[in-house]
């Protein structure tokens, strides 16, 4: 994995060191080596990516870029439009679609010089099943995790720095850990995801990237572009990285995915504890009353979720069995029938559920820098057919909250994420805690 931001790349381009169309040959070259084992991608568009990166590259000899992720090679989950490209959503009913537009986000990315070389894998619709055998970087025989797959391989096997995905219940955190890269989940609303086939009330845009700060930087350049989802205000802050910042006050909550970690994943959170502890920073845990408030709210989140979830996908679900009988798959249609026992009471119900857990965690706005869990609840497991357990992911979703899983730890000899998890609105602040974590545990 490459773990030099993007963003520094900018003096070894002005000195002319290297160019973006150096770069992109290297991707190349990394993705010719590794894609028929991994399948990370279902399109790739290779003369438009050379296309764009030689205009990056004249951009950057005259001293013009047009931001940060000028240059930077991108993959993009394939339930988000490109106009080149087609958007498939990972089901054989969609294959081949093409729309004739880009998403806001990928529009915005194109806007700040980015190259956007190809659509990566995604489970059906972005929810259960894979019909792509996306495979993990770092054992074959593994799960990347989903739904953001070929995203998360992609960049864990360092082919490119970055990569767009997407997140209802755990897709950016889980695979993020899985496949140990970074998975940045902003607040919800914080970047505009009109454009994507995602439009559950948990959506959102999702960056998967080899460190922090380039998340933030593709995460800003959006914002700065396209705003946040329509009638929000978007994610705010710089355009280079927030500066890192050490944190004083850290809250730990263990809620349902803790229940089902495995052995090596506990151990690896808590020497992950008695790290932080050792550079000085208070670890608070659920003696504290607010943290076992929290935890106590979350306790059914996951089940929570699920019925959201469910009652929102009546349309499109219900559209596609109609009009095109037997093109979902038999856990689709289970998730379907499910939906058609809600009523519309229970619905309301859910969401004054929602509304309840985001008040009594929101209480713990400025008692801590962050709170600290797991990525995941253990390494990816074996086999193709599951992407995993979202138990651990699903709070952060849930609430509405800005999460960002780094692959500082380890479990069974393969990458897991600490996920730092803040408050609605200040992901700039946890982009600072995040970075410093990063810088200490990379020194």
């Amino acid at each position: 994995m490459t773990l030099v931001p993007y963003v520094e790349l900018a003096d070894a381009f002005r000195r002319g060191e290297t160019t973006p169309l150096a770069q992109l040959d290297r991707v190349l070259e990394r993705l010719d080596a590794l894609e028929p084992g991994l399948r990370a991608f279902v399109h790739l568009n290779r003369d438009a990516a050379r296309a764009q990166a030689a205009e990056s590259t004249a951009r950057w000899q005259a001293g013009r870029p047009l931001s940060p992720v000028d240059g930077m090679t991108l993959g993009v989950k394939d339930i988000i439009e490109t106009a080149d490209m087609p958007t498939g959503q990972g089901s054989p009913a969609w294959e081949g679609n093409r729309t004739g537009r880009d998403s806001a986000s990928v529009h915005a990315l194109r806007e700040a010089g980015a190259v956007i070389l190809g659509k990566t894998t995604t489970t059906e619709f972005a929810a259960m099943h894979p019909y792509h055998e996306t495979r993990n970087p770092h054992d074959p025989e593994r799960t990347p995790g989903g739904s953001s797959s070929g995203s998360a391989a992609a960049v864990g096997a360092g082919i490119l720095p970055a990569a767009l995905g997407t997140q209802v219940v755990g897709s950016t955190l889980r695979p993020a850990s899985f496949c140990g890269c970074v998975g940045y989940k902003p607040t919800f609303g914080a970047l505009n995801r009109s454009g994507s086939f995602d439009h559950l009330s948990q959506s959102c845009l999702g960056l998967l990237a080899a460190t922090p700060e380039d998340a933030w930087c593709l995460a800003s350049a959006i914002a700065r572009r396209v705003g946040g989802d329509p009638g929000f205000e978007g994610l705010t802050g710089p355009e280079e990285p927030p500066e890192p910042r050490r944190p004083t006050r850290l809250g730990v909550l263990r809620m349902e995915g803790w229940q089902k970690a495995t052995p090596g994943a506990r151990a690896a959170f808590e020497d992950a504890l008695d790290r932080l502890r050792a550079m000085g920073v208070a670890v608070e845990e659920a003696g504290h009353a607010g943290l076992h408030d929290a935890e106590d709210a979350l306790r059914d989140a996951v089940a929570l979720t699920f019925r959201i979830f469910e009652w929102e996908l009546i349309w499109p679900l219900g559209a596609y069995e109609r009009n095109s009988p037997g093109s979902i798959s038999p856990i689709m249609r289970q998730r379907l029938e499910s939906a058609r026992t809600m009523t519309l009471a229970d619905y309301h119900a859910a969401l004054a559920g929602r509304r309840a857990i985001r008040a009594r965690y929101a209480a713990l706005r400025g008692e801590f820098d962050a709170v600290v869990t797991l990525g995941a609840t253990g390494a990816a497991p074996r086999g193709l057919s599951w992407t995993g357990d979202p138990a651990a992911n699903v709070p952060a979703s849930l609430l509405g909250v800005p999460a960002i899983s780094l692959p500082l730890l380890q479990d069974d000899g393969m990458p897991l994420g600490l996920q730092l998890i803040g408050q609605a609105g200040e992901d700039e602040a946890l982009i600072a805690v995040a970075r410093s974590l990063w810088k200490e545990w990379n020194a």
